[in-house]
């Protein structure tokens, strides 16, 4: 997937005073430490906010500008670039990690566009919570759960309660599966439109992915959930 790259004009190099092309950390000219900006994560790399990224490319840039930035090499430096390669630093990192990682890289990018999402929460008796399709199986659940909290307490093991919750397990990584693969078409489609600038196209590929990230996040906790009951 090509990488594709942001242009912005009008900005300069404080020290060669030469013409900055998109968000720079560094001046691409004369190499000094550029002051920190409010760049987003993605503007950190040079990329559109497009959601699938070249991976190997994004590591690459990002140890190179780790090696340029790194805040030994400006010991003898002015006080602003040694206070502009921490921070510089500290932002690179970040972006890094939010960016190599799909799912907080697509909801990033939703929250770049205004999306909102609730906190995590990890009771999830509340039946408003339950993706409809899933109430059932998430009650029936639930009981399982206590049933096994309540043995594990006093200290007794049931083998049909823990099979049961084996393949309890083994169906909810599976939906997570499959909740990851439609998340990645997802991708493509908010790709697609971006790249022909159809402003329906990303704001149905936008409902449907903060949709899909919450039933993703209702399953991976209930993933936890039965780990954490079975001691694995």
């Amino acid at each position: 997937m090509t990488m594709q790259v942001l242009e912005t004009k009008g900005a300069e190099c404080w020290a060669c005073h030469s013409a900055r092309t998109g968000v720079k950390l560094l001046c691409g000219e004369c190499g000094k430490v550029q002051a920190t900006t409010s760049a987003n994560y993605f503007e950190v790399f040079g990329l559109s906010l497009q959601l699938h990224i070249d991976l190997s490319k994004l590591e690459q840039e990002f140890y190179r500008l780790s090696r340029r930035l790194h805040p030994d090499l400006f010991a003898r430096a002015s006080t602003n670039e040694q206070q502009w390669s921490l921070e510089n630093t500290s932002l690179l990192n970040d972006a890094y990690r939010t960016l190599k990682d799909p799912i907080r890289r697509t909801m990033y990018l939703l929250k770049l566009e205004g999306a909102e999402f609730a906190e995590e929460d990890r009771d999830r008796s509340n039946p408003s919570r339950v993706p409809v399709d899933l109430l059932e199986e998430a009650f029936e659940l639930n009981m399982q759960l206590e049933e096994m909290r309540m043995a594990t307490k006093a200290g007794e093991d049931d083998p049909q309660l823990r099979s049961d919750l084996e393949q309890a397990r083994t169906q909810f990584e599976g939906l997570l599966n499959e909740a990851d693969q439609r998340l990645e078409k997802l991708w493509s489609d908010w790709d697609s439109a971006l790249a022909s600038k159809q402003d329906e196209g990303k704001a149905a590929a936008k409902k449907s992915m903060i949709a899909l990230l919450d039933r993703r996040r209702y399953l991976q906790n209930l993933v936890r959930d039965v780990r954490e009951a079975l001691g694995a």
